[in-house]
């Protein structure tokens, strides 16, 4: 599970770029968008990632193999059945989707076979959100913050929790691999 906002374009393709065809975890991605423009992000990362590459929708199942982007305007959170769920409650830090939300519902379901990354950014949203990954026995990673875009998001997380890693992109990338691994 990824979280991201300001510059966090940039930093998915560095992380996410070169994964292999036959990557068996399913990658969820909240990047913060502007609520009244429709999202092409799966039409960029399709050209980018070798996975299928989906927007996430309400009461689809979560496949293995993945990448999963959240929608504009509706905040994305992980039922105990595996699937995605689509709200409309009040923006938090003035984002909806909100990382938060979104990390925090996957930390009760997945536990401690969840992967929380927080990335560059302009609000604090995703430092409460890790921290209940970290609560819940899941790995936390935050980008570096001196390599970040916009250092924000990553400070947050880091003023608010000890993450188990703090990594630059390329780093991040190959944690990404080393996971795939060890499915």
């Amino acid at each position: 599970m990824i979280g991201a906002s300001a510059g966090g374009i940039s930093a998915l393709q560095d992380i996410l770029t070169g994964l292999p065809a036959d990557y068996g975890l399913p990658i969820i991605v909240l990047l913060h968008l502007p609520e009244n423009r429709e999202s092409k992000l799966v039409e960029l990362f399709a050209h980018f990632v070798k996975l299928p590459v989906r927007e996430a929708r309400d009461k689809d199942i979560i496949s293995a193999g993945t990448i999963y982007f959240a929608s504009a305007g509706y905040h994305l959170s992980i039922e105990t059945d595996y699937s995605f769920s689509l709200s409309c409650e009040a923006p938090v830090f003035f984002s909806r989707p909100s990382i938060d939300i979104l990390m925090e519902s996957a930390a009760h379901v997945y536990g401690r076979r969840l992967v929380g990354i927080l990335l560059t950014g302009a609000n604090q949203d995703g430092a409460y959100g890790l921290s209940c990954i970290a609560n819940h026995g899941g790995l936390t990673v935050v980008q570096d913050p001196g390599e970040a875009q916009v250092a924000t998001m990553p400070k947050a997380a880091l003023a608010q929790m000890q993450p188990d890693l703090i990594l630059p992109l390329h780093e991040i990338h190959q944690l990404l691999l080393r996971l795939k691994t060890t499915v």
